[in-house]
């Protein structure tokens, strides 16, 4: 994917190319099935990282596993705020615990997460 300006965006405004899904008519079932199944997954995906305190757990795991105890410090909040936030993420299959000894220590799942943060930050935080 390549980052460029596009024709009828905003001034500075940068776009990855990428192909999107055509709709049309005479669609079949079954593709239109697998779209609805695609865009049912996205919207929980979305979802789940759509709250402040698990978006920034997530950023904070992209540099590597932490566990619960380095999270609640990086975050500057309760243990029991950062383990429910950690019980959603891991719900949607979005990070893996792993326990050593007591210590519970998190890790993302795929780079589903680490792709996602990568446009949030080129679009929100990157002021390049």
């Amino acid at each position: 994917m390549t980052l460029e300006t596009q024709p009828g965006t905003a001034p500075g405004t940068r776009t990855r190319d990428m192909a999107l899904p055509q709709f049309s008519t005479d669609m079949a079932d079954d593709e239109l099935d697998k779209m609805v199944d695609n865009a049912t997954t996205a919207s929980n995906f979305l979802k789940a990282i759509s709250h402040e305190g698990r978006l920034m757990i997530l950023c904070h795991l992209v540099s590597g596993e932490k566990s619960v105890t380095e999270l609640e410090e990086l975050l500057a909040a309760r243990q029991a705020a950062v383990s429910q936030q950690l019980s959603r993420l891991r719900l949607e299959g979005l990070v893996i615990p792993r326990r050593e000894g007591k210590a519970i220590y998190y890790r993302l799942a795929d780079e589903r997460p680490r792709r996602i943060l990568e446009v949030v930050y080129d679009l929100f935080c990157n002021n390049d």
